[in-house]
Order: structure tokens, then C-alpha cells, then sequence
């Protein structure tokens, strides 16, 4: 396994795995925070059991709406800095796993499955670094030694840039467009991917001269 971790293409994965769940966290926290509803319209009128009246008793609650987005946006920030994305792949698993559970109770069409992927992403994450979470569990932590890319510096940058753009689209644009959102997201990682690789072949090529 450790062996499998050392190669460059599964750390670039998890580190693009963590930009996406978490930059989908952060994106979905900001609505909450600024104490707005998630649908367009009110679902008070709506059947009591169906998704619109439950979203509507959620944002009707106040404080307990804006502490949903706080803890998302928590957890998706820890995911997206790198250094402490252990700590977010903790704190993010019972929050998606509430999603999950939410989606399954009401009439959500399909978004079952994509919640169900988000739920899968998550625990990988947490079994990638399950040598050093396993302490939670009383067991003996065993601390990898191989070259790890998310201890680079530019890959915490990368995570940040991400994460400033999110927040202050979200912050500062009600009528959003999610595939804007997307696609400027896709291209700055992309952009930061670039970079990211270049760097670590140069300092591979360092490496082979020393």
C-alpha cells in the first residue's frame, strides 16, 4: 500500500479529491450562512413529507441553517488546505453521511447518487490516511515516510486559491451560475495541476544530479 501512495498519479487524485468535495462544501455553506433559502422558492405550502417543506423548516429554523453552513464550510476548508485534510475528512464524514441519509428519506430524484459518490470519496479519503487516523480508534498510528505532494507548499497554495474563489463567488453572487462556478473552478485547478507537475519534475531532476 505505502508503495501504491508513493506514486505520483493516487497523490495528485486525492489531492484533486479533496478540492472537489471540499470546494462542493464551501459552495453549498455560503447560501446557509448568509441565512437564504436553498430552493427559489418557499416550500411552506408544499406536502409536508416532500423535500421543498423540509428545506423550508430547515431555513425557517435561523441559527440552526447557519450552523449547518458553518460546519460545511469548516470541513470543506480543512479538505481543501491540504495540511489539515485529515482533520476535515473526519469532521466532513457525518455530515455526509446526514446528506446521504436526508436524500434517501425524501423525493430527491437522482440526488441519491451523487451523494452516494460524495459519501464514497470521503471514505477514501479517510483510508488513505488511515495509518495516522487510526489513533482515534486507540490503535497505533504508523507515520508514512515516503514523499508525500501534499506537504508541498503550492498544492496548499492551489487549495486556498480554490478556496477564495468559492467563498467569495458564493458571498458576493446571489443569482449564480453553477457551471461558471465549475468551469473557472476546473480551469484554476487545472492551471495550479500545471504548475504543481512542473515543480515536481524539477525538483526530481534536481534530485538525479545530486
Amino acid at each position: 500500500m505505502n508503495k501504491f501512495k508513493n506514486k505520483i498519479l493516487p497523490q495528485i487524485a486525492i489531492i484533486y479529491t479533496r478540492y472537489l468535495v471540499g470546494g462542493a462544501f464551501v459552495f453549498a455553506s455560503l447560501i446557509k450562512i448568509k441565512g437564504s433559502r436553498f430552493t427559489s422558492e418557499s416550500g411552506e405550502l408544499s406536502a409536508i413529507n416532500s423535500a421543498s417543506h423540509y428545506f423550508e423548516t430547515m431555513y425557517q429554523s435561523g441559527l440552526y441553517w447557519k450552523f449547518i453552513g458553518v460546519s460545511q464550510l469548516i470541513a470543506g476548508f480543512f479538505l481543501m488546505t491540504q495540511k489539515f485534510s485529515k482533520l476535515g475528512a473526519i469532521v466532513n464524514l457525518p455530515i455526509v453521511v446526514n446528506i446521504l441519509i436526508i436524500t434517501l428519506s425524501y423525493d430527491f430524484a437522482y440526488t441519491p447518487i451523487v451523494t452516494g459518490f460524495m459519501l464514497l470519496a470521503n471514505l477514501l479519503l479517510i483510508m488513505w490516511d488511515w495509518n495516522e487516523i487510526k489513533i482515534l480508534f486507540n490503535l497505533t498510528p504508523t507515520i508514512d515516510k515516503g514523499f508525500r505532494l501534499e506537504k508541498d507548499f503550492v498544492w496548499q497554495i492551489i487549495g486556498l486559491i480554490l478556496f477564495v474563489y468559492t467563498f467569495f463567488y458564493r458571498l458576493v453572487i446571489d443569482r449564480y451560475n453553477i457551471l461558471f462556478w465549475a468551469s473557472t473552478f476546473f480551469l484554476l485547478g487545472f492551471t495550479g495541476l500545471i504548475i504543481g507537475l512542473y515543480k515536481e519534475r524539477r525538483r526530481k531532476s534536481k534530485k538525479i544530479i545530486i
